[in-house]
């Protein structure tokens, strides 16, 4: 040890770090070569010394590794510098409490400042390794002159340097669009690497920084031109780098397609490609096919389904289908090359044809049923479960076309119990279908597969199936045909995209294992070390304003608007900003110190939906009211007849809440896309609400979901964003209160009640329009200043004025006062004639509402008779009112309520 010999001592030392686990106590006598060897003038030997120790993985020797450790960081010498870097986190790994306490990572922060880069890459790698074995620690503090460092000294790292700065950058966040744009720009020269190492990490920092940049930018499009030939160049590599670039490209083309939408060609399978390669390639061709380029994938498809390799044919024969869901436009060219296909009477290639024939029937149901005759001349050949279950689910499904369905499914029962269960199952309800169908001649075809599938079967899925459909015929058969012949859920143009979130979890770990499994690293990493949850950044404000499918016009002139939205392109262009901020602001709606009775009519909950929002508008302490609730805190029953409209002590004046209509189908499923959405609207304790119940009938996983009203004649505007806190998974069902306020734009519709709503989610943007009750404007107490009354009052022209003239009230004048005053019933001054009542309206409303009782024609009342009142000259208001008796002829017209937007 003591040689000068370098190549000797280096020999020496790598005998001492193998032999020193199994006799530590011999180790331990080298410690005074290592620390003389630690102030060598040699820099390879303090390198090497500093190293060694590290390695030596023996709790008694590192106590003495500290002192030397703490020279060799400050080293003069850069290569000293980065190799005790390392050996820092090496430290760690052996005694973490020893490395804080002598103050190693406040150290590891400070070379980050390097002027060496490698200095600087080593530091990064030694922080990261630490911070993955304890998450919570915020070890790598990045801040934009930190980031700058780094960026600084990514040009003249090695390779596997740039790796750890880069993977480094890539859990920065960066605090806004241009910061994220800056460093994209200096990262981008690393896409054109030799490693493709280091081509994945710089397009897993570009992936996720994009995530921050508009899509209206002109460098985002560069960005994307720039990204597909780095990708491409990786698929010319040895083919174990092209199934890890094939992994990786499906990530990225689900998240972003048109990054590789021009570069179809290059996916196209060789002779020579591997399996793995060829199946994954196939898997990318389909995500990228498009109405552009269908006839291109088409021809290769059918190409590939007459090779040798079994494997291989089933997945084009597979993926034709895929096209045809995927492509509406193509679907008649996929049905056509599918039939071709059935033509070669080749076993395995028919069955896999059936198989997605079933799937195009779904998809498009009606259109291509022609086709049943064909499939079922291959009956006899289909040997495999899946394609026997799909030929007889063709069979039922469409048994009313079929003449013989009732013997083609007796053929398959022949057999039934050497069917595997996927065939029972499916024949066990084919047969259930036919017989609702065609009753009067399958009755005894259907006994006897319940008999098959309850008392002669051992497997408890069929047996349960078998005896539900069992009662359902014998108890009610109404009820059994709406089960069993209900409409089918759509199919989704693509059943296999990995989960939204899964998928931007993903994208942050490109280029390691996890983006070959496509699985988090929660799911193959045993323990809690290295295992970090990610995710993208989030869009900022200004970036999201941009984010709409297509672009829609500006406006349009107020008086040409729809009574519906058929479609996209119809808006005005203001229903695509979507989720663009916090909602409008406005006063706050009105709350209540009543105590109602503590009912939920979501059923799952406020709490969950709205846990998030301000008290009042459906926070924490909110409880929705029944509908028809009444304060159980005025201690009045309600009465009847006439006289308790003028009894406000009764409870009716400030009843909680009003009529609740029944909830509505707004928009079907068949229009967005496998969602529906059905509604109604409610006014309860002051507050307005729009009670929604979101259904997914399609076969993916519905997120992000937004809404929009459009300018309507009220100002109704969403109080609250629309909140669905969980993923809406295939035929789950979710009920939201969305709080609404009155104070957005407004515009005169026609109908005046009429609302036009979209909706966003990760599918697409949906539109449709509905008509909202006006009681849910009205204040429940009925109650306006006199002062704006009047005011109003006198706004609205002489001829919208009626006259009644009431006799005979034998009721006194100190009752008729209270009971007019709390209804509204003021009078004018000489010129305008008697008391009335009309819904005033304020005059920014005025402007697209008409004036006055031009747009709210009111009925009113005029009070003339012998009993004339005395009237005060200054005010123009009674101070005593003739009487009045109990009679609903006399009181034909009640009060119009006052809207929530004209309250002071």
């Amino acid at each position: 040890m003591q040689t000068d010999n370098l190549e000797l001592k280096k020999l020496v030392y790598l005998y001492l770090m193998n032999y020193a686990k199994s006799q530590p106590d011999m180790a331990i006598m080298a410690v005074n070569t290592f620390v003389k060897d630690c102030e060598d003038p040699n820099p390879l030997i303090r390198a090497l010394a500093v190293r060694t120790m590290g390695c030596i993985r023996v709790d008694k020797i590192t106590e003495y590794l500290c002192e030397p450790l703490r020279k060799c960081l400050k080293d003069e010498d850069p290569y000293v510098r980065k190799t005790a870097a390392v050996c820092v986190a090496k430290l760690h790994d052996i005694n973490a409490q020893l490395v804080e306490d002598q103050g190693f990572l406040d150290t590891l922060k400070d070379l980050i400042s390097d002027s060496n880069p490698m200095v600087v890459a080593n530091a990064v790698a030694a922080l990261s390794e630490i911070a993955e074995s304890h998450p919570s620690s915020n070890l790598l503090d990045l801040n934009p002159q930190s980031i700058n460092k780094l960026l600084t000294a990514l040009n003249e790292c090695t390779e596997w340097g740039q790796i750890f700065i880069l993977d480094c950058l890539a859990n920065y966040t960066p605090k806004d669009d241009r910061e994220a744009q800056s460093i994209c720009e200096r990262v981008t020269p690393r896409l054109s690497h030799a490693n493709s190492a280091v081509v994945l990490s710089a397009v897993k920092v570009l992936m996720k920084f994009m995530e921050m940049l508009s899509k209206d930018l002109d460098y985002y499009g560069t960005l994307l031109k720039k990204l597909a030939p780095p990708l491409v160049t990786l698929l010319s590599a040895e083919p174990e780098l092209q199934y890890v670039a094939l992994r990786n490209i499906n990530l990225i083309v689900q998240k972003r397609p048109e990054i590789l939408k021009h570069e179809m060609k290059v996916f196209f399978v060789k002779y020579n490609d591997p399996i793995y390669v060829k199946l994954e390639k196939l898997d990318i061709m389909i995500r990228l096919a498009s109405q552009a380029n269908i006839a291109q994938v088409l021809a290769e498809l059918k190409e590939y389904a007459t090779e040798v390799d079994v494997d291989f044919v089933r997945k084009a024969v597979r993926a034709i289908g895929r096209c045809a869901i995927k492509v509406e436009q193509s679907a008649e060219r996929c049905v056509s090359t599918l039939l071709d296909l059935i033509q070669t009477k080749v076993n395995y290639v028919v069955q896999e044809a059936i198989v997605v024939i079933k799937d195009i029937f779904r998809k498009y149901p009606n259109k291509y049923e022609s086709v049943i005759a064909t499939l079922c001349e291959n009956l006899d050949s289909l040997d495999e479960p899946e394609a026997r279950a799909a030929m007889i689910w063709i069979v039922g499904e469409y048994a009313e076309r079929i003449d013989n369905a009732d013997e083609l499914l007796e053929s398959f029962l022949e057999g039934f119990h050497d069917e595997s269960t996927q065939v029972q199952l499916q024949l066990l309800t084919a047969i259930v279908k036919l017989f609702l169908k065609k009753p009067t001649e399958t009755q005894e075809l259907v006994q006897q597969v319940l008999s098959l599938a309850t008392q002669d079967s051992d497997n408890p899925d069929l047996r349960d199936r078998g005896y539900i459909y069992w009662r359902l015929l014998s108890t009610d058969p109404v009820a059994a045909k709406e089960v069993v012949l209900a409409e089918k859920p759509l199919i989704s143009e693509e059943t296999d995209l990995i989960e939204p979130t899964l998928l931007d979890e993903l994208i942050c770990y490109i280029g390691t294992l996890a983006s070959v499994y496509h699985k988090p690293p929660s799911a193959f990493v045993e323990g809690g070390r290295g295992v970090v949850h990610k995710s993208l950044p989030p869009r900022t404000a200004s970036n999201e304003s941009t984010e709409s499918p297509e672009t829609a016009p500006a406006g349009a002139p107020s008086g040409e608007q729809p009574d519906v939205i058929p479609t996209q392109g119809d808006l005005l262009g203001d229903l695509l900003n979507l989720d663009l901020g916090p909602p409008v602001s406005g006063p706050p709606l009105a709350t209540s110190s009543v105590q109602m009775g503590a009912v939920d009519l979501l059923g799952g909950g406020l709490d969950s939906l709205m846990g998030d929002e301000p008290e009042g508008i459906g926070g924490p302490n909110f409880v929705a009211p029944p509908a028809a609730a009444v304060p159980a805190n005025l201690g009045a029953t309600m009465g009847s007849g006439l006289s308790d409209l003028f009894d406000l002590t009764s409870g009716v004046g400030t009843l909680s809440g009003s009529y609740v209509a029944p909830k509505a189908v707004w928009l079907p499923a068949m229009k967005a896309k496998g969602l529906e959405i059905s509604g109604t609207f409610t006014r309860q304790v002051g507050s307005i609400s729009m009670d929604l119940q979101l259904t997914n009938k399609a076969l993916q996983v519905m997120t992000d979901f937004a809404i929009q009203f459009n300018r309507n004649s009220f100002g109704l505007a969403p109080a609250a964003p629309l909140q669905v806190h969980a993923p809406l998974s295939p035929n789950q069902t979710v009920e939201i209160s969305l709080p609404l306020n009155t104070v957005g734009s407004v515009m005169k519709m026609e109908p005046l009640n009429n609302l036009q709503v979209a909706v966003k989610n990760n599918i697409d943007v949906f539109y449709f329009s509905t008509l909202y009750p006006l009681h849910i404007l009205f204040v429940e107490d009925g109650k306006m200043d006199r002062q704006m009354f009047l005011a109003t009052w006198k706004d609205i022209p002489n001829e919208n004025e009626a006259q009644f003239q009431i006799r005979d009230c034998p009721l006194n004048a100190g009752c008729e006062q209270q009971a007019t005053e709390q209804q509204h019933l003021h009078s004018r001054q000489e010129e305008r004639g008697r008391p009335g009542y009309a819904l005033p309206v304020p005059e920014a409303h005025q402007r697209h509402l008409g004036a006055g009782r031009a747009a709210y024609p009111a009925r009113q009342p005029q009070l003339h008779g012998e009993a004339v009142t005395e009237m005060s000259s200054a005010r123009g208001v009674p101070t005593r009112v003739p009487g009045l008796r109990d009679h609903s002829q006399e009181l034909s017209s009640h009060p119009v309520p006052t809207p929530a937007f004209c309250q002071p």
